[in-house]
């Protein structure tokens, strides 16, 4: 008797693995359009619970209350001055532009000007590695940036013309966020009670999970507007056009850990000393060398501690590797999945480890 048991036990568990896989595949696919909307609920509704948590104590047993009122404080400080950001960045953008298009911004004429004054020696080694031909030059350095300013904004006004389409995701996420911080402890404990793993082991891999996201969300996004930010304040103090979006680039760029902001204001410096704005120039790369660049050291141990950080290397291959993958959600997305594959591993080590032999 026994024995059928055994294979009517074994068929029924293969039958349900296939049937959990396939309705989970399925449930991907599914959702796979709101992926993004789905994605950001999450993230806001981990940063957020803090807030909510502390509601949740002060309205106890109202937890639908709390969590509306935690989802308000989402809409008013980040949904409706993101949304303001955008409209402000696709103006600049334009702006920016048609300076190019018309050639008050003439990227071309100042590098043929910073190669005029140059060394021969250096003016050699230009020729040498195909750089001689100034004016051809100057003319595609002219006509790349245009196009690249043009593929932006086309990229931006594709966004605006499914106007539908993005206030539908919004709607979704901010929906979810609802949901998910009314009832984010007992979906989590679903989970890890889902998880086929000892007690120990999920306790451990969902403390990790959550560490290592609030840890990324934070060392990334936060510092990113945090560099962003005081970059586009120094370009508007010191008169440079197009302040807003050249503070987003160095946003964008700062998560990037081998990049960081200085391919911006390095760059911009350039640029604004060999158009003989010296002053502007100077102000600027010191800003960016002593102020700039010193917001991730100073900021991100505290934001995040220094045992939550990944190794350098594995954040630039992730966000750039979540980059090419997910487009802009990659750069989140990227550092969590290198973030749980490093926990996930290190609970294996852990796991595999052979026990110290007892003292004699």
């Amino acid at each position: 008797m026994s024995a059928e048991v055994a294979p009517n036990a074994m068929v029924a568990r293969g039958v349900l693995l296939v049937l959990v896989a396939g309705a989970t595949l399925a449930f991907v696919w599914l959702v796979a359009p709101f992926s993004g909307a789905i994605l950001w609920a999450v993230i806001a509704a981990i940063l957020f619970e803090p807030l909510n948590a502390r509601l949740l104590r002060a309205l106890p047993h109202r937890r639908g209350v709390a969590a509306a009122a935690t989802l308000l404080v989402i809409v008013m400080v980040v949904v409706v001055p993101a949304m303001l950001l955008a409209s402000a960045l696709l103006r600049q953008a334009t702006t920016v532009y048609m300076h190019v298009r018309s050639g008050e911004i003439d990227f071309g004429r100042v590098f043929v000007e910073t190669q005029a004054r140059l060394p021969g020696w250096a003016r050699d080694w230009l020729a040498d590695i195909g750089l001689g031909d100034m004016a051809g030059l100057r003319s595609r350095l002219g006509q790349g940036v245009a196009n690249s300013f043009q593929l932006l904004l086309g990229q931006v006004l594709s966004i605006g013309q499914g106007t539908f389409g993005f206030f539908l995701a919004l709607g979704v996420m901010l929906y979810l966020t609802f949901f998910l911080l009314r009832d984010g402890h007992a979906l989590a404990a679903r989970v890890e009670r889902a998880i086929p793993l000892t007690l120990d082991q999920r306790a451990v891999l969902v403390a990790k999970f959550v560490t290592v996201i609030r840890a990324t969300i934070k060392g990334s996004l936060i510092i990113a507007i945090l560099q962003g930010t005081t970059g586009g304040i120094v370009l508007w103090a010191i008169g440079v056009p197009g302040a807003l979006l050249w503070g987003v680039a160095m946003g964008v760029f700062s998560l990037f850990p081998a990049i960081g902001t200085g391919l911006i204001w390095v760059l911009m410096t350039v640029y604004l000393l060999a158009s003989g704005a010296i002053w502007q120039g100077s102000v600027l790369f010191l800003c960016g060398f002593f102020i700039i660049s010193s917001v991730d050291n100073v900021v991100r141990p505290i934001l995040v501690g220094r045992d939550a950080r990944m190794p350098d290397y594995v954040v630039l291959i992730a966000t750039l590797g979540g980059f090419e993958l997910m487009g802009f959600n990659g750069f989140v997305i990227g550092p969590v999945i290198a973030a749980v594959f490093m926990a996930v591993w290190g609970i294996v080590g852990d796991t595999q480890a052979p026990s110290q032999p007892p003292a004699s």
